[in-house]
């Protein structure tokens, strides 16, 4: 038996008017996924426990079998184990964005503006070449480096400052949460914060005039002219993926936070050419990828999508219903055609890891759907049954994510 969970991260939305009071899910064309669906169990699954905050590091612990009340120790120290960051048990990660700051949420700033009165405009400055942002991070590091803090080079506009000896007691906002509003609003709080608003404030006149910022503006792209500081966290301790499941796996994506859940769990993770985390990703190299570990023996591909999220976080309407289709056309239907082809038993979990509703740009803990295939327990066809939040509230429920990865795995 091969297992594949498909993780359009973001993709749960809600209804919008412009789409005939209708969610992404329901207007894309997603045949393949559907034609799963048809024959398949569909329902919805609560991926955020309460009480936690809806992130992407709660979210895909959930999904991939891991309670995040147990085992979330913070988002950054999952992205550091990634990066190849080898934590000791003092040490605090924190993710370090490299962000675009207005005066206005469309231009860029002249200079002499209070940064407290700047806009936080966008999370991920346009995403950022990992090339271009590797030189910031530079900069970053040659002006705070110590013998306690070092900063280090992520991919785009995720990064990591690891602190010896500090502490997580701090309250820091993730900027994609707070888009289009006042910096002053959203600066860190909590006793000692004040070094992180005074590195944020310091890197802003590291970054505005940088050549690479330069450059940028001179081609009409948002330049990355802070460092945004959130995400704090200690070193993690996940079970064995394999004594979890008793299956080997892989997990193939753009972003560094999965890969380092993957990476703890001992799990693989392979890097795709072209693979960016957004809606011009390496769709058909991803596909592959997955394609090629199931040939080489693996039992288990965790085939994470970032675009629509980050469509989501843009306002992208269209793009994240693009993205959606892509997904379905370029990456599902390969898979599961190689399954076929090959005379493999075979199944599938197509689930978001969160909801990420244009209307707020940010997440939610609100529950997700969900599609579960089985090749050698196909249902009765029912057409009613579709990838979307209408459908998926009339089918099963579970409550938790890892209560679903159980269900999805049993043997």
């Amino acid at each position: 038996m091969k297992y594949l969970i498909l993780v359009p991260d973001g993709a749960g939305d809600e209804k919008i008017e412009a789409l005939d009071n209708k969610t992404p899910l329901e207007v894309a064309d997603m045949k393949n996924i559907n034609e799963l669906a048809h024959k398949g169990t569909v329902g919805m699954v609560k991926t955020i426990p309460p009480g936690v905050a809806p992130g992407s590091d709660a979210a895909n612990l959930s999904v991939m079998g891991y309670d995040p009340g147990v085992y979330l120790t913070g988002r950054s120290p999952l992205e550091a184990a990634s990066i190849g960051i080898d934590m000791s048990d003092t040490d605090v990660a924190f993710r370090t964005n490299i962000i675009t700051l207005t005066s206005d949420g469309k231009t860029p700033p002249a200079g002499n503006e209070n940064y407290e009165d700047l806009i936080i405009t966008d999370h991920s400055s346009a995403d950022i070449t990992t090339e271009e942002a590797d030189k910031l991070i530079q900069a970053v590091n040659e002006a705070f480096e110590d013998d306690k803090i070092k900063f280090y080079t992520g991919v785009s506009y995720r990064h990591c400052m690891i602190v010896h000896n500090g502490s997580t007691n701090y309250d820091l906002t993730p900027p994609h949460d707070v888009l289009t509003q006042r910096v002053g609003d959203h600066l860190p709080k909590g006793e000692g914060g004040q070094f992180i608003t005074d590195m944020m404030k310091k890197s802003y006149e590291i970054l505005k005039d940088h050549p690479v910022n330069k450059a940028r503006i001179a081609k009409g792209l948002n330049p990355a002219n802070t460092i945004w500081i959130w995400g704090q966290g200690k070193k993690p301790s996940l079970s064995s993926f394999y004594d979890k499941y008793g299956i080997k796996g892989t997990a193939i994506s753009a972003v560094d936070l999965i890969k380092g859940i993957a990476l703890c769990a001992g799990l693989c993770s392979v890097d795709v050419e072209g693979a960016t985390g957004t809606l011009h990703t390496n769709f058909e190299g991803k596909a592959q990828a997955a394609i090629y570990e199931f040939k080489g023996g693996q039992d288990f591909v965790y085939m994470h999508l970032e675009g629509p999220d980050e469509c989501s976080h843009q306002g992208d309407i269209e793009g994240k219903i693009k993205c959606l289709e892509s997904i379905d056309k370029k990456v599902l239907k390969p898979i599961v055609d190689y399954f076929r082809a090959s005379g493999e038993d075979f199944r599938v979990l197509v689930v978001p890891d969160h909801r990420t509703p244009l209307a707020i740009r940010t997440h939610s803990a609100t529950p997700v759907p969900f599609v579960i295939y089985d090749s050698i327990r196909e249902q009765a066809y029912n057409d009613n049954k579709r990838f979307n939040e209408k459908s998926g509230e009339e089918g099963m429920y579970f409550d938790s994510g890892f209560q679903l990865a159980d269900y999805f795995f049993q043997k």
